[in-house]
């Protein structure tokens, strides 16, 4: 059986979604189906921990896939950045040169593991919330996704990886498919994201 590790935030835990459990859970769900239907055995592990940063993904990866790890093969996801780039009193919480340093740490770390990574992009941000500073003191824009979305694109093209682009899926009707925070998918946001990520799983069944 193969594994599927998804390291992420609470946009990879399935947070705001009380229908689906997020779009994790939905390919969770498909991969078993897929397996009572005669389909090779993908075993997927929603590794997404809310509020977590890059910082927090380096101590805690190396342990978590020792943990969850497949003689037959691993597909690792990455999806990082929402926190990253939120700026707590007029500084981010990862600054986009650390960012880029972490995720590289990160993946060679996943090398070990599989050679089938998957880095996923950074979701868009409702305009209610682009530059409005929350009740807990973030400020995220819609300009730091662009700018660490292309920090993802670089690093996936410069080693070779696959790239996920959940912004492109949901940015033209993000107001629709964003949750009342302006962050989180809700359930059609998460529905679109899974959709978009069953082909990716179907090679692995």
């Amino acid at each position: 059986m193969i594994y599927g590790l998804f390291f992420g935030d609470s946009i990879t835990y399935g947070e705001y979604d009380g229908v689906f459990g997020g779009w994790v859970d939905i390919l969770k769900r498909y991969a078993l189906q897929q397996f009572h239907e005669g389909s090779n055995e993908l075993i997927l592990f929603n590794l997404g921990i809310g509020g977590e940063t890059t910082e927090g993904l380096l101590k805690r990866m190396p342990y978590e896939m020792e943990a969850r790890n497949s003689a037959e093969g691993n597909i690792i996801f990455i999806g990082y950045g929402a926190n990253d780039l939120a700026k707590k009193n007029g500084s981010y919480l990862v600054a986009p040169e650390q960012f880029e340093e972490n995720m590289k740490i990160a993946v060679q770390h996943a090398k070990k593991y599989s050679n089938d990574i998957y880095l996923v992009s950074i979701l868009p941000f409702s305009k209610k919330v682009d530059g409005v500073e929350s009740a807990t003191g973030k400020l995220r824009v819609n300009e730091d996704v662009l700018i660490y979305n292309q920090i993802l694109t670089h690093i996936a093209a410069e080693q070779s990886l696959h790239y996920i682009d959940f912004y492109a899926a949901l940015v033209r009707d993000k107001e629709i498919l964003l949750s009342a925070d302006g962050v989180h998918p809700n359930e059609k946001g998460y529905g679109i994201m899974a959709e978009t990520a069953i082909p990716i799983i179907e090679k692995y069944l």
